[in-house]
């Protein structure tokens, strides 16, 4: 019998938007609702979830104990994994935006400006498009103080409706990239496993 291929779901909004999606595809998910603490969870008799955070997600599919992720845009734009992207899922939207205080000028200055983010790789992506030096801090917890105690000129985080950096005197000075859920593909699992694989991919993208 064919093993149950392995699928690795960010917790979160992220796996309950894609056990509800499991559910449009009449997959059998209550073993996920009713998880405990289990760490490898059935669903039906050809596929298995592993939940995990978002980073970790990345390193199961690319080592290949999973075969499948699903796991957000903006955790797949910081990585440098080597996996295959197959699928935009349309659930979890939200946006990287760059944001400064109003008033503060972010591409006409001649000094090197510095920004804060949990997001250096995006960040430095970003500003060399545009053919700019920056200094970059990475900044673990609330990214918006940066810019208030003058640590950073602006900051590049991500951003849903703007309500946080509205209430700390933030205005945002221009989108960089859409984040929604992605589904991920392990290089190898898509050569040996590939019509299982896209056996699912068509059923996922068939119930959005």
């Amino acid at each position: 019998m064919t093993k149950p291929l392995r699928i690795a779901l960010t917790k979160g909004r992220l796996e309950k938007d894609t056990v509800s999606l499991f559910d449009r595809m009449g997959l059998d998910t209550e073993a996920i609702k009713q998880k405990g603490r289990r760490l490898i969870l059935p669903v039906g008799d050809k596929l298995e979830v592993v939940l995990a955070k978002a980073a970790d997600v990345i390193t199961y599919v690319e080592h290949g104990v999973c075969d499948v992720g699903v796991v957000g845009k903006d955790t797949i734009a910081e990585s440098d994994g080597r996996f295959y992207e197959v699928l935009d899922l349309g659930f979890g939207k939200c946006r990287f935006a760059v944001a400064a205080p109003a008033g503060t000028d972010v591409f006409g200055s001649y000094r090197e400006i510095t920004v804060a983010s949990k997001y250096p790789s995006v960040t430095r992506a970003y500003f060399e498009q545009r053919g700019m030096d920056v200094r970059i801090i990475k900044i673990e917890g609330s990214v918006e103080l940066a810019p208030l105690i003058g640590l950073a000129d602006c900051i590049v985080d991500i951003v849903e409706t703007g309500a946080t950096l509205k209430e700390n005197g933030l205005t945002i000075v221009e989108d960089v990239m859409p984040i929604s859920a992605r589904v991920i593909v392990n290089t190898a699992a898509m050569k040996l496993r590939k019509t299982a694989i896209e056996t699912l991919v068509s059923q996922m993208e068939e119930n959005l």
